[in-house]
């Protein structure tokens, strides 16, 4: 099992994707609409909910260690 100092780095890493996608899915979102505009954004959509969980995920796991 990952230490918890290990866990914390890991999830700030994955805030940092997700605060990325997120800015990437508003810069989508403000462009013409097109289907390959409509396609990325489904795409960045699906990202933010995977980094989503694994951050809930980490954050579980630092409450379960005892470091």
């Amino acid at each position: 099992m990952p230490s918890r100092h290990d866990l914390i780095a890991r999830k700030q890493a994955v805030r940092r994707a997700l605060e990325q996608a997120r800015r990437e899915l508003t810069r989508l979102r403000a462009a013409e609409a097109t289907r390959a505009n409509q396609r990325q954004i489904s795409k960045i959509e699906r990202k933010i909910e995977i980094l989503m969980a694994e951050e809930y995920r980490l954050r579980l796991a630092i409450d379960r260690t005892n470091d």
